[in-house]
């Protein structure tokens, strides 16, 4: 389920056969063990060590990589006039069937919480999961974040292989990487490739999706569609990323493929698993990149880092003393380049985590403790996704495509819950909401309007996943 990101520019690809140089190996020598057994080994020379060996990485994390299997019921309308004619308007109900799709996941815990993409389980109405010993459980979606693509899914099992997390601000350009999951489906099942680190901090390139994070790992590791959730792994064994997508004018890979950092997953699923949603950290500023012409006129001594455009008012970095055109260099001591670096790193925090930011102003390099604050959103206020927050959950208006083929006049579609009111109340992920206090919606501030018209209760009626009509009510 890897999303084609852009359409690249082709041609006919020469293909030669290269012969690698392989060090020449010491001979082997027979040793007898304690219990009297006849063991070989080999002195490793200089020449041998400098060649990568993938194997104890690959074989300890491979176990804790799963294959994961997705049912999605797809609603459609059939409006041929033809049959209309003859069928009546019974022909032109809403239909609906199943979809099969797969992906890749990572257990983190042994108590059965795995991570994957959000895109891997959007809307599933039944998952299933396969280890690498080719046990099968069935899952369900314990939390999603659309913004960063992460979802954490939970399996009723114990003592299963985890990876240990990494650290992905301290991957370095050109360092080995492997790529683990299962593309193309179960055939390919338990897959892994090798690459480096091609780039950090990369935005997605000609994508108009919903991924709102900038400062993806960029690898040259081959990943295809199945891979989504699966482990990006250093030559420790650790995880440093979940592969994500790829940038391709087919939609198999062609040497791009993009992973979340894990300092960002790793966040994200101990919010996901502790409260369900996910606690942002805000700085409360509007940046740009450090050009020359700026650097220039603010008599910097090198291009880098990024400035404050503006500074919010009551914000994180207001209170902290940080002001319009102060340059930030580093937070933590880790250095910042761009704005998507900013972000990954505000990104690892949770609100009330503090901060040392170092920055520049009137040529003069300070520093400032900045304590992040949350990004709760009140009823009726915007996330970075673009939805709109009501009593716990993100709304977001219906695509003119879904609409198409559900036969629907309008509506507001629930995009993730978490705890709240519409949780209590029984809403579901994926449903769509049709009328608010028997009044037609049709995009989510007309929910937020009518909510706040209300006296006593609040009454939604509208379609789950599978064709249904649902209501549910809840006081104010």
């Amino acid at each position: 389920m890897t999303v084609m990101l852009s359409v690249l520019a082709g041609g006919i690809a020469a293909y030669a056969v290269v012969r690698a140089t392989v060090p020449e190996l010491v001979p082997a020598q027979q040793v007898k063990d304690a219990e009297g057994n006849t063991v070989e080994y080999r002195t490793v020379n200089l020449a041998e060590s400098d060649y990568p060996d993938f194997t104890y990485a690959a074989e300890s994390a491979v176990e804790a990589v799963v294959y994961v299997e997705v049912t999605v019921r797809q609603q459609y309308q059939l409006n041929d006039p033809f049959f209309r004619f003859f069928f009546g308007d019974e022909y032109a109900k809403p239909q609906s069937r199943e979809q099969k799709g797969s992906g890749s996941g990572v257990i983190i815990r042994p108590d059965g919480y795995i991570v994957t993409n959000n895109h891997v389980v959007s809307g599933a109405t039944s998952i299933q999961v396969t280890l690498n010993n080719n046990q099968q459980y069935e899952a369900t979606v314990v939390g999603t974040d659309p913004v960063t693509d992460v979802a954490i899914i939970k399996v009723d099992a114990a003592g299963l292989p985890t990876i240990p997390m990494g650290d992905s601000d301290k991957l370095r350009l050109g360092e080995w990487v492997l790529a683990i999951g299962s593309p193309l489906g179960a055939q390919l099942r338990s897959t892994i490739t090798a690459g480096i680190v091609s780039a950090k901090g990369r935005s997605m390139p000609d994508y108009s999706g919903e991924f709102k994070i900038e400062s993806f790992i960029q690898t040259d590791a081959a990943v295809n569609p199945g891979n989504s959730g699966g482990a990006l792994v250093n030559k420790k064994g650790e995880l440093v990323g979940i592969n994500t997508a790829i940038v391709s004018q087919t939609g198999s890979y062609t040497g791009y493929s993009f992973a979340v950092p894990v300092n960002i997953v790793k966040r994200v699923a101990e919010d996901l698993m502790d409260f369900g949603s996910v606690k942002r950290a805000v700085l409360g500023i509007s940046m740009g990149s450090v050009d020359k012409k700026f650097a220039d006129e603010m008599k910097l001594s090198a291009v880098s880092g990024v400035y404050i455009n503006e500074v919010l008012k009551g914000s994180a970095a207001e209170k902290a003393g940080l002001k319009k055109n102060d340059v930030i260099i580093s937070i933590d001591g880790q250095k910042i380049t761009d704005a998507s670096s900013v972000q990954a790193k505000v990104g690892s925090y949770h609100p009330g985590d503090k901060a040392v930011i170092t920055f520049i102003r009137n040529g003069k390099q300070q520093q400032a403790t900045v304590t992040f604050q949350s990004s709760a959103l009140q009823n009726g206020e915007t996330d970075v996704d673009g939805t709109i927050a009501f009593y716990g959950a993100r709304l977001k208006a219906v695509s003119p495509e879904t609409l198409k083929t559900r036969g629907l006049k309008g509506g507001v579609e629930i995009v993730s819950l978490a705890s709240g009111k519409m949780m209590e109340a029984g809403a579901q992920q994926g449903s769509i909401i049709l009328y608010v206090n028997g009044e037609p919606v049709s995009k989510p501030e007309d929910v937020v309007a009518k909510a706040k018209k209300a006296t006593r209760a609040i009454y939604v009626e509208g379609v789950d996943q599978n064709g249904r009509t649902f209501y549910f009510g809840f006081g104010k």
